[in-house]
């Protein structure tokens, strides 16, 4: 296991330190606090207090926040149920219809007037199998005055069971639920897509909370080191009016604490940039919101196996299993587009009871005794010469298959390479901090070094500034090598898809 933790100067070293460089004044400005708190300002301005110690801001609660606020996941949130309203639409065409009509009407001369009206209702349902059944019912009465018939006014009903099939193009269960399996698949590549989403809005979250974790930590040091600046300006003073220093070393000494101020104003800025990218990706119009202390969590993993990664990526990483199931949608389609190039023959048949009678509940009774029926066969053929089109559709969706299968084996390449390259970017940035910290500690024992040597008059203000400038410089590398790790460790997760196990999140 590597174990990597934050490293702060000792609080006791740092005061054998301040206490070794006050040594040769006796009005010397109040110790500087250690690098881990912000300091008073010791400029122009006058001294500022300390900050109030703020609650930690954990990173597991600010990736709450942004799965709940986040506005690029609640626009993506819309496109699932969009999807999922598609699978109710594609179903459409397989719901009984319901169809009522009806009609009234007069005819008048001056010798004769009739009256009719009719009612029908039938209800039609398609089949999976492209079976067409219809079943319909009619009621029409007539008068006429003066009455020509013992029956008037006449009541008519009639009963129709009609059934059509087709036996070449449509003739596939498979061909006819293609929509419906086509939308199924368009819902899960939307959850799909959420999740991918989902996981960018960690990964985004995660750089951004250490690249803030990183801007305070680098102000705490420009703050650290502009205290050293403003103490070693205040001996170069004091020695140069003693006789002991010369202008020149007062002069390299306000050179040193002009760019120590330059670097906190800019370390300042920083802190409020990456502060409002994160409140961006964890609220909406909240950029005004305190956020507590944050801080670098501690890596403690094994070194990632590529073997593992890479398995783990085919089987989990969404923009993968999107792209296979955007496969299987275009096999559904090239099935229908095959299917469409057959001739169109269908078959029907239907049959058809009626009768007349002076009421329409005695007209449909003797309806049902079949005395009064109707048959009737059909079929109809229809073939578009050489089916040109239909053809040239099919050979459009067998290019598109084709092309779309290539594409997932590139992806699947490109995910084998970007495991690869997150694996050692991992790899190489845990060798990274320990180098940069071991680097740190160097360049600290290099300064305590040179401002003994310069508290005993062997050696000038400016090399002591170098020195300083050095340990600054360790320390920031330091810092940029844990900001590195962190981030390649979220990019690893993300390529793996593995960031919603890391932090026991379930999407809806």
């Amino acid at each position: 296991m590597i174990m990597i933790s934050s490293r702060r100067l000792p609080a006791a070293l740092l005061a054998v330190l301040l206490s070794c460089s006050c040594a040769p004044a006796q009005d010397n400005p109040p110790s500087p606090s250690p690098p881990s708190s912000t300091l008073p300002d010791q400029g122009p301005i006058g001294k500022v207090p300390p900050p109030s110690p703020q609650p930690e801001f954990t990173l597991e609660t600010c990736i709450a926040r942004a799965l709940q606020k986040n506005f690029d996941l609640e626009i993506q949130r819309f496109n699932p149920q969009i999807a999922k309203d598609s699978i109710e639409i594609a179903q459409g065409g397989y719901q009984p219809q319901l169809a009522v009509s009806g009609a009234t009407g007069e005819s008048a001369s001056p010798s004769f007037t009739s009256k009719t009206s009719d009612l029908r209702v039938g209800v039609t349902q398609r089949l999976y199998t492209g079976t067409t059944v219809s079943a319909s019912s009619r009621i029409d009465r007539s008068s006429s005055d003066p009455a020509f018939s013992a029956l008037d006014p006449a009541y008519t009903a009639d009963l129709t069971l009609s059934v059509r099939q087709s036996l070449l193009r449509g003739f596939d269960v498979g061909v006819n639920r293609a929509g419906i399996n086509r939308a199924e698949i368009g819902l899960q590549r939307a959850n799909l897509d959420f999740k991918a989403t989902a996981l960018d809005v960690i990964q985004d979250t995660e750089n951004a909370y250490y690249n803030l974790a990183f801007a305070r930590e680098q102000l705490t040091v420009r703050n650290f080191s502009r205290a050293l600046a403003n103490k070693l300006h205040d001996e170069a003073r004091i020695r140069r009016d003693t006789g002991v220093a010369t202008d020149l070393d007062v002069l390299q000494a306000e050179v040193g604490v002009a760019n120590a101020r330059r670097n906190v104003i800019l370390a300042e800025q920083s802190v409020k940039d990456r502060q409002d990218a994160l409140l961006a990706l964890i609220g909406q119009f909240e950029l005004d919101a305190t956020l507590g202390t944050v801080r670098f969590a501690e890596v403690s993993e094994a070194t990632p196996v590529f073997a593992s990664s890479y398995l783990m990526a085919k089987q989990y990483q969404p923009d993968y299993l999107s792209a296979q199931a955007a496969i299987k949608q275009m096999k559904l389609d090239l099935k229908v587009t095959k299917d469409s190039a057959k001739p169109d023959f269908t078959v029907g048949a239907a049959l058809g009871l009626s009768d007349t009678n002076g009421s329409g509940q005695n007209a449909f009774s003797d309806a049902l005794d079949r005395q009064d029926h109707s048959w009737q066969v059909d079929f109809a053929f229809n073939y578009p010469w050489g089916l040109t089109s239909d053809r040239a559709r099919y050979r459009q969706s067998l290019a598109t298959l084709n092309r779309e299968q290539v594409r997932l084996k590139q992806i699947e390449q490109n995910i084998e390479l970007q495991v690869r390259r997150a694996v050692r970017s991992v790899e190489a940035n845990v060798e990274s901090v320990k180098i940069a910290t071991f680097a740190a500690l160097l360049s600290e024992r290099q300064y305590e070094l040179e401002k003994a040597r310069f508290d005993a008059g062997l050696s000038t203000s400016r090399r002591v500034l170098e020195a300083q400038d050095d340990l600054e410089a360790a320390r920031m590398n330091e810092l940029q090598a844990r900001v590195a790790l962190h981030t390649a460790s979220a990019g690893l997760h993300r390529v793996e898809g593995s960031s919603l196990q890391r932090y026991n999140i379930t999407l809806p």
